[in-house]
């Protein structure tokens, strides 16, 4: 069992997610950085999609009430175990009674704290995941509060404290990121101008960054073609009627802000998407701070294939390490 002493920000538990029900209008939730929620379950020899801690920016305080293999991996939080520190991305033992804190993240948005046996919470739609705005899944549908006591499910055994990402296959979080995005599926709709100044300009996170999409700031508003509006969508040049969105895709309302969905967003509504951001890149999207600054650039579809080749591959990679 984990006594949560105090919560953090926004702290959940996350697995890779419940795919298969987005067509009913429940997302797929899950970690916001697939790969550090791996790297942690890996490490203490969990089955890599066990459900796991998500800590956003403000991390939580926990007490152990049993003995534990746990390891911690993404957003560089300066963890430290009843005040001594622990390291990134190696499993460490912790004993009963021991306290686990965490300061504000020197890089990066979100450490995902993994245990042996994982946490034990009920499967809602096959996920452990939290999809907080429906009351689903996770504990008890929420975020984490002040006195939760989390279970632990039964350890493999496999896991050993001292196991360690090579550097190889860690990751960077931190600095200026490029994110790279398969134009359409409403491309077409924006002028020629803001086609281009949309990926040659700067942006940076907005403080309403959160689970369900990124918001991004600083760039010049996006105009749109004219066009006679279509029945049944609204009257913005934004609008359209009504269509599905993937998890990645990028809207611009009024054509102001550009928010990236991620994977706690609805599954469609009326705005015009202009691109999505590739599937091994939105890990990178969940490490972004507020105020982090980030450029887009185009990519083709064959290009973003590749791309999730790579990645998958990295995962195999780490898997083939720790599963013998």
């Amino acid at each position: 069992m984990i006594k949560v002493l105090k919560p953090g920000l926004a702290t959940s538990v996350q697995d890779l997610g419940r795919e298969g029900y987005y067509h009913l209008g429940i997302p797929p939730s899950g970690a916001l950085d697939q790969y550090a929620l791996s790297a942690a379950n890996h490490l203490v020899g969990n089955p890599i999609g066990a459900a796991a801690l998500e800590c956003t920016l403000i991390g939580p305080e926990l007490q152990f009430q049993q003995d534990a293999l746990v390891a911690l991996s993404g957003a560089l939080m300066s963890p430290r175990l009843d005040g001594e520190v622990v390291h990134q991305d190696t499993a460490f033992q912790v004993r009963a009674g021991q306290v686990l804190r965490f300061e504000f993240p020197k890089a990066g948005a979100r450490t995902y704290l993994a245990v042996a046996g994982g946490i034990d919470v009920p499967l809602v739609l096959g996920s452990r995941s939290t999809y907080t705005l429906g009351a689903l899944g996770g504990f008890q549908g929420r975020r984490l509060q002040e006195g939760d006591e989390l279970p632990i499910g039964q350890a493999s055994g496999n896991g050993r404290a001292g196991n360690s990402l090579p550097m190889a296959l860690r990751r960077s979080v931190g600095g200026d990121v490029t994110l790279r995005v398969v134009p359409g599926l409403y491309y077409e709709r924006l002028t020629e101008g803001a086609k281009g100044s949309f990926f040659a300009e700067p942006w940076t996170v907005g403080s309403e960054a959160d689970r369900i999409g990124y918001r991004f700031k600083g760039g010049s508003a996006l105009s749109f073609q004219p066009r006679e509006q279509p029945f049944g969508a609204g009257s913005d040049p934004s609008n359209i009627v009504d269509s599905c969105y993937p998890i990645g895709s990028i809207q611009v309302p009024a054509g102001l802000e550009p928010i990236v969905l991620h994977r706690d967003a609805v599954s469609g509504g009326g705005y015009a998407m202009i691109g999505t951001v590739i599937s091994a890149d939105l890990d990178l999207i969940g490490q972004m701070q507020p105020n982090q600054r980030a450029g887009f650039v185009a990519v083709t579809l064959e290009e973003a294939l590749e791309a999730r080749r790579i990645y998958k591959k990295r995962l195999k990679a780490m898997a083939g390490l720790f599963n013998h």
